[in-house]
């Protein structure tokens, strides 16, 4: 908002000249006229007659400068309160999670955010890691929290903050807890379990079988690993589960080589979004393991 001719007319009221208007805003005489004449166009009104060497502000002038002062305070006002709020950690904040994540890593994060920040509205949607991903691009979430893709997208930015290594898993009464280094070629002929194919998860599980030319024998998919460790720990198949899952009535599968997959959980944002200031305050609370 270009609120300068309107602080050249209330300059002038006050001085009762041109001349002092302008020795008042630093400016050439010539500015200050060409400014109240911007004012006359725009209202189309007369706001000064000259007489003599002097002015005299018209009746229109009188009526019009206490509404220019009101409208002076009232931009200042919400230029202060509108800096103050830009400085205030608060308002909504909506982010996305994967259900792993939020279940096993993230609630100490969001409680000392909440405890922190009273002011904030804490949103958050549970979503599988690739539906969070989209919507971040889309601008659709402020950030998420998600398994971090095999590739990174060059439009978003990614910070690490979990390493999450992947172990091959299955139930304790399965044939194979009591096989030792078990090939992938021989584990590729034993039923799978494992989230569906489109799945960060999966994608890393299915390369490395792929550098070996094989395709795991996949019988049934569900996303939530929580679900698959469920169908495993009852004998229903194998399927590669993280630490935070593995409990006592799951057997983890001797592999030979010491085959280990790794995946990374991380915060993923849109560059292109100008951060809020409850953004920018759970990102300071974060401890990324990749340095940045």
């Amino acid at each position: 908002m270009n609120t300068t001719n309107l602080t050249t007319f209330v300059t002038v009221m006050q001085t009762g000249s041109i001349s002092g208007a302008a020795e008042k805003l630093f400016i050439t005489q010539p500015a200050v006229s060409k400014r109240i004449k911007n004012l006359e166009d725009e209202f189309n009104i007369t706001l000064f007659d000259t007489v003599g060497r002097g002015i005299v502000p018209t009746q229109a002038a009188t009526e019009m400068l206490p509404h220019a002062k009101r409208w002076l305070d009232d931009y200042e006002n919400f230029k202060i309160n509108l800096q103050n709020a830009q400085q205030t950690v608060s308002g909504k904040l909506v982010i996305g999670t994967s259900h792993h994540i939020g279940l096993h890593h993230l609630a100490p994060v969001l409680k000392h955010f909440i405890q922190t920040y009273p002011a904030v509205q804490l949103e958050v949607h549970f979503v599988d890691s690739e539906e969070a991903h989209k919507a971040v691009l889309d601008g659709d979430l402020s950030l998420a929290f998600l398994t971090l893709p095999p590739v990174y997208d060059k439009r978003l930015s990614y910070h690490t903050l979990w390493s999450d290594p992947l172990y091959f898993m299955t139930g304790t009464l399965s044939p194979l807890a009591k096989k030792t280094n078990v090939t992938l070629e021989q584990l590729a002929r034993y039923p799978a379990i494992l989230p569906s194919a489109n799945t960060f998860t999966s994608q890393i599980t299915l390369a490395e079988f792929a550098k070996h030319n094989l395709k795991p024998y996949a019988t049934m998919s569900t996303n939530p690993l929580e679900s698959i460790r469920m169908l495993v720990s009852v004998g229903l198949g194998w399927s590669v589960l993280p630490q935070t899952l593995i409990s006592q009535d799951l057997a983890r599968i001797d592999i030979a080589d010491n085959i280990e997959l790794q995946r990374y959980l991380g915060v993923v944002i849109n560059p292109k979004l100008t951060p809020s200031t409850s953004v920018e305050a759970l990102l300071n609370m974060l401890t990324p393991i990749d340095g940045e």
